[in-house]
């Protein structure tokens, strides 16, 4: 079994800064544009809910029968039968259920982020997945 935690904003300051600095300059933007405080909340709150895997922890565990992907509002755990073929890059793996590439994949397959662990990942999910 293999577990990990991944925290992007903590992983690279620099990146982070700049996010953080990008998403204050939308909301005042978007504060100006509109003059309304709901509309700057409520861009706030979308913002932030599409952009959870970069500020908030995930946790990766994966086991002999299954794979868990654990963040505060989201938790998934599928069999490694429902995969077919995976493309790691730089930053994770996407673990996709079609044997050949497809449209579909970033909606139905799952992406892990490495954190210094990459070839013991792609070894681990080699042998799951032949």
């Amino acid at each position: 079994m293999l577990k990990w935690t991944v925290h992007p904003i903590k992983k690279n300051w620099k990146a982070s800064v700049i996010v953080i600095l990008f998403l204050i300059s939308l909301c005042a933007s978007i504060y100006i544009s509109f003059d309304s405080l709901a509309y700057l909340f409520l861009s706030a709150i979308i913002l932030f809910f599409s952009l959870t895997p970069f500020f908030l922890p995930t946790t990766y565990f994966l086991q002999d029968d299954c794979i868990n992907v654990k963040s505060i509002f989201r938790n998934v755990s599928r069999d490694w039968s429902s995969f077919k073929s995976f493309y790691p890059d730089k930053k994770g793996v996407l673990i996709s259920p079609f044997s050949t590439p497809s449209r579909l994949e970033n909606f139905r397959g799952l992406y892990v982020r490495f954190d210094d662990n990459r070839s013991e990942v792609l070894n681990f999910i080699r042998e799951k997945i032949k």
